[in-house]
């Protein structure tokens, strides 16, 4: 096993005993974006023993500029992003043990995924689901890591509960929508996605390792304007949440079913995922849309294509509905054609 890994247990701080705990560790990524991919391609490659991916997107064109993970096969295909992403780590290390969750994170089931894991990284791309991770951490006691790109900048922090300030601390509230660059407004440079996630990887070693060079600061930078900043953030007493453990935000999102993605003009529709006993029968539903519409599918998803709406459909009753970043047109239009 350690011959795998030579370069790595070479290095004083890890050697063969920290090998031995990083194949012990489990890791949940959320997210398998440009962040996503990165991270868990690192840590696959270190050999850390469980990766859990979750996300609830697909692979698009434009993903490919800085989504390491994919190809344009990939896309053809109409891959779920942690299946492909899965795939392709299974081809790059036989030994790490990957689940892929094609699926939203929200309040309803974040709770059993977090309390199987050792460390969580957000490699989300909104703040609902990072302040849903902040609340939920806190409460299970788990460390995670936030991290954020947008344009040339990006920033990284860990969130170690009872020992740093956590992400209330810093932003007690919830950006209001429309107010922060998405990366369909301001783009992404590739080359910060890397910097970014190798950063946390790399902490994510350390925390995993207990190391006592972990960072409990925040790291922010600007690779086109050659700015980097560490910023030393005190926890706050009276934070809602790891201060008066108050978990707003598992508590109000159970019941979020619309949530507009990142500038993209879509909004993800979830079902009534309460009522689906079973995974949705694709031909039996593509068999219904084929008569208004362009409809194809796999095992993984259902495509279909009406009017000026482009809906992805998945097996837990979510849809994306592209050509609209109005959640209640999209929750009608997924009650015209998906019917639930």
């Amino acid at each position: 096993m350690f011959e795998r890994y030579s370069r790595q247990t070479l290095f004083g701080p890890i050697g063969q005993e920290g090998q031995k705990r990083l194949q012990a560790a489990t890791v949940l990524v959320v997210g398998c974006g440009a962040l996503g991919t990165v991270l868990a391609n690192n840590l696959c490659r270190a050999g850390v023993g469980h990766l859990v991916i979750a996300d609830r997107d697909y692979i698009e064109l434009n993903n490919l500029q800085r989504q390491i993970l994919f190809d344009e096969d990939d896309v053809v295909r109409h891959l779920p992003k942690a299946v492909a992403a899965a795939g392709r780590l299974r081809r790059v290390n036989s030994n790490v043990k990957i689940d892929a969750l094609v699926e939203d994170i929200h309040a309803d089931g974040i709770e059993s995924l977090v309390r199987e894991a050792d460390l969580v990284l957000d490699a989300t791309d909104n703040f609902e689901t990072r302040y849903l991770l902040n609340d939920v951490c806190n409460k299970h006691q788990r460390p995670w890591i936030y991290s954020g790109v947008i344009a040339s900048y990006g920033t990284t922090m860990n969130i170690i509960p009872g020992d740093t300030p956590c992400l209330r601390c810093i932003f007690p509230e919830i950006p209001l929508p429309g107010t922060t660059p998405t990366c369909d407004t301001a783009g992404v440079l590739n080359g910060i996605v890397g910097v970014i996630a190798s950063i946390a990887s790399t902490e994510t070693l350390k925390i995993l390792l207990k190391s006592e060079k972990i960072s409990r600061a925040m790291l922010w930078m600007d690779l086109w304007e050659n700015t980097v900043e560490r910023i030393e953030l005190p926890r706050q007493p009276d934070c809602p949440c790891c201060g008066q453990h108050q978990y707003d935000f598992l508590a109000s999102l159970s019941s979020t079913n619309s949530t507009s993605l990142c500038g993209r003009n879509a909004v993800q529709v979830r079902g009534n995922v309460g009522q689906v006993s079973s995974k949705l029968d694709f031909p039996a539903l593509a068999g219904r849309l084929r008569t208004v519409g362009e409809v194809h599918h796999n095992e993984f998803l259902l495509r279909f294509r009406v009017d000026d709406y482009d809906i992805t459909v998945f097996p837990d009753a979510r849809a994306i509905i592209k050509g609209t970043d109005d959640p209640q047109v999209a929750r009608s239009v997924y009650a015209r054609y998906i019917g639930m």
